[in-house]
């Protein structure tokens, strides 16, 4: 049984979605669960290309199908505010929760 639980996919303003996730089990630093900061997390299966992603890419030719391990908390904190931030989701300790603006 793992101690851990897996954080729901971020989908951003644009429509841009990924998975980012940090446990004992992701590629991220450090390797644990319940960290209390994490500056490396596992990005998976984005919803389009992202040249921001791309050096961490497990299989670069695949850049939907693919996981991207030991990504900076930073560049993932730089991906959400480029799609217009999150509008859904969860991110790891140390990943900058930029929600998206409302222009109601």
């Amino acid at each position: 049984m793992r101690d851990f639980k897996l954080n729901k996919s971020v989908k951003c303003a644009d429509g841009f979605s990924m998975s980012v996730q940090a446990n004992q089990g992701a590629y991220c630093s450090p390797r644990v669960s319940n960290a209390e900061q994490y500056t490396e997390v596992e990005v998976g299966y984005p919803s389009h290309e992202e040249p921001l992603l791309l050096n961490w890419a497990d299989e670069p030719d695949r850049p939907t199908d693919t996981v991207y391990g030991y990504v900076p908390s930073q560049t993932v904190a730089l991906v959400i505010a480029k799609h217009g931030g999150m509008v859904e989701g969860q991110v790891p300790a140390g990943v900058a929760e930029l929600k998206a603006v409302s222009h109601k």
